[in-house]
């Protein structure tokens, strides 16, 4: 077991993105180590926080002048509870889209579990401000790891609630992590107006699912009382499904039953973004456009029935509006479980191109 005893010091917590320790995984793909990394960040207060995550370095590849480029993927969701870590799952390597292409580029991949997900705090569900610090901090921790020769190059590459934490990681990058260069970011179905996405999906089994884990954290992480906004009876079943995790899209199967309750109604209320502080915490959430100088690559599926083409291409055209350069590509007929497996090779050329400091394309007034 590899441990940050030796080379960090006496205090873990001295700055965000400290490496605590790394443990070698087994199952890396071929030329390549992975390392389940435990390292420091920060949460939505600004409070230190320990994170576990993966780090794979491709160690066939020749290093490049100015070292390895890292690309920074965030996760979709995978449950709310600290058993639902990615890092812990038997098909973490397969769960990372275009993880070997990655690799084959030369590129370092972090894959941060974000608070909460193998560790013990409560993780917080679609809180911007954590989940972006979380994707800063997995890049400055792969940094440190010996024999990483990791560049201050990175790009951050998301799907869902991971999209929702690039946009956020982007958002952040510049006063967070000054000291890092960010080449672009890369999001397929991004969870971007939480207000809208919850408000559209409403009754639906994917909805009420992506409602009730966002009550259930938002409960514990903000202290919000549940009382005004949910029916007691529904109390428990959100708490049955809090407790399951999704590796694979076929787990959903799983949470069938709680997910079936849940459609007799759940919610006291018609619309929770009117109604405090659940109005607040939405549009904190919701991450803005931005800044004009990241290039951004933004995928849907055509047939996505949780996150909705329409809400996507709206956010790709606000980043229009303020200056950004966009790519955006629509798929037909892909689902919401699909889009980042069926856009990773599409995702990881865009990488590429900004990683070699190409002009980047723009579809804006295009779509």
């Amino acid at each position: 077991m590899l441990t940050a005893a030796a080379f960090l010091p006496a205090n873990a917590f001295a700055a965000a993105g400290a490496l605590i320790s790394a443990k070698p995984m087994e199952g890396a793909p071929d030329g390549s180590a992975a390392y389940r990394i435990l390292y420091t960040s920060t949460d939505e207060n600004g409070a230190e926080v320990m994170v576990s995550g993966v780090v794979i370095i491709p160690t066939a590849a020749p290093i490049p002048p100015g070292g390895r480029r890292i690309v920074a993927w965030a996760h979709p969701t995978t449950g709310v509870v600290e058993k639902c870590a990615p890092s812990l799952a038997h098909v973490f390597f397969d769960s990372v889209q275009g993880l070997k292409e990655l690799l084959d580029q030369g590129y370092i991949v972090t894959a941060t579990d974000y608070p909460g997900l193998g560790t013990p705090e409560v993780h917080p569900y679609l809180v911007g401000a954590s989940e972006g610090h979380a994707v800063l901090d997995s890049v400055r921790a792969a940094r440190r790891l010996p024999g990483a020769e990791a560049s201050l190059d990175y790009a951050v590459w998301g799907h869902s609630q991971g999209g929702h934490a690039a946009l956020f990681s982007g958002l952040l990058a510049k006063s967070y992590a000054p000291e890092l260069h960010l080449a672009g970011i890369a999001v397929a179905a991004p969870a971007t107006e939480l207000a809208t996405l919850m408000q559209d999906d409403q009754g639906t089994g994917g909805g009420n699912n992506i409602t009730a884990m966002t009550l259930w954290s938002w409960s514990r992480v903000y202290d919000a009382s549940l009382d005004p906004v949910v029916l007691p009876e529904a109390r428990p079943v959100i708490d049955k499904l809090a407790d399951l995790c999704i590796e694979r899209w076929f787990d959903m199967l799983t949470r069938r039953g709680p997910t079936k309750e849940l459609e007799k109604g759940f919610l006291s209320v018609s619309d929770l973004s009117q109604v405090e502080p659940w109005k607040r915490l939405l549009r904190e959430n919701t991450p803005g456009p931005l800044p004009a100088d990241i290039p951004v690559f933004v995928v849907q599926g055509s047939k996505d029935g949780l996150v909705r083409p329409q809400v996507t291409a709206a956010y790709a055209q606000s980043l229009c509006q303020r200056g950004s350069a966009v790519k955006f590509k629509m798929y037909d007929g892909v689902t919401h479980a699909f889009i980042a497996r069926d856009a990773a090779h599409n995702a990881v050329e865009w990488m590429a191109k900004r990683f070699a400091n190409e002009a980047p394309p723009s579809d804006c007034g295009k779509f």
